[in-house]
């Protein structure tokens, strides 16, 4: 790979505020029951329900919020139909955009996305309009300071890992998914603890912006995140290091 997101290495902070507030909740909630509709309501049995569970503990979410989201996907408690989708655009500079969406209304949704795009100077695609520029991946962002690269790489290699940079204060593994699962359980071993760990759309190359253009395009990735229907915002691009260092601070 030419390059890991600068944007993995910052988002933590802003899912960190919006524990805060309650909205990464209803995130997890509709994550957890779509699992659990697809798979059944027991995790052993469920890899992706277990990667919720994962995820949501991670969070902070309450353990009766929890069981209430997957009783909701095993159909013991009453709720919304929710459907899985990717839109794909562009934003300011060209940048290529995916955003991973569980909606129970796709047109409001999809109205309510070209909006966000044509705010921050972006527009909103045709599918596969973007998706050929990136791969799915196994995505562990690690602080550097928990562990040496020496150790970390000989670790990662022996579990299965294609691939670590360096990315300022962190380390990005990257692994094909399903591998996810056994290098999530090998760092466990070795009481490494990531900042964060998900399967993710990870880019084949990056753009470096500047500073007006990485503002831009922060902007933009932040709005469309605050959306309750949005799981997650991939992009291909890179930040200047000053600006890099501000939004981790």
């Amino acid at each position: 790979m030419s390059g890991h997101s600068h944007w993995a290495t910052i988002r933590h902070k802003k899912g960190a505020a919006d524990a805060k507030k309650g909205k990464i909740f209803t995130k997890m909630a509709r994550m957890l029951t779509v699992a659990a509709r697809q798979g059944g309501g027991d995790p052993d049995m469920n890899v992706k329900l277990q990667y919720a569970i994962e995820k949501a503990r991670a969070n902070n979410m309450p353990r009766e919020n929890i069981e209430r989201a997957i009783l909701k996907g095993t159909g013991e408690l009453a709720g919304s139909e929710l459907q899985e989708c990717l839109y794909e655009g562009y934003g300011p500079s060209g940048v290529a955009m995916i955003v991973e969406i569980l909606t129970d209304n796709r047109n409001r949704t999809a109205s309510e996305i070209r909006k966000v795009f044509d705010r921050y100077g972006g527009n909103l695609g045709e599918a596969g309009c973007v998706s050929w520029m990136f791969e799915k991946k196994g995505l562990f962002v690690i602080n550097n300071t928990d562990v040496d690269e020496d150790s970390l790489m000989t670790l990662i290699l022996e579990a299965g890992a294609e691939d670590m940079e360096k990315v300022e204060n962190t380390y990005q593994v990257t692994c094909a998914p399903a591998d996810f699962e056994s290098l999530r359980d090998e760092l466990q071993k070795h009481n490494i603890t990531p900042i964060s760990a998900e399967i993710s759309w990870i880019p084949k190359s990056f753009i470096n912006l500047d500073e007006k253009s990485g503002r831009r395009i922060v902007d933009l990735m932040e709005a469309l995140e605050d959306h309750d229907d949005v799981q997650a915002v991939h992009a291909n691009f890179n930040l200047p290091h000053g600006l890099l260092v501000e939004m981790q601070t």
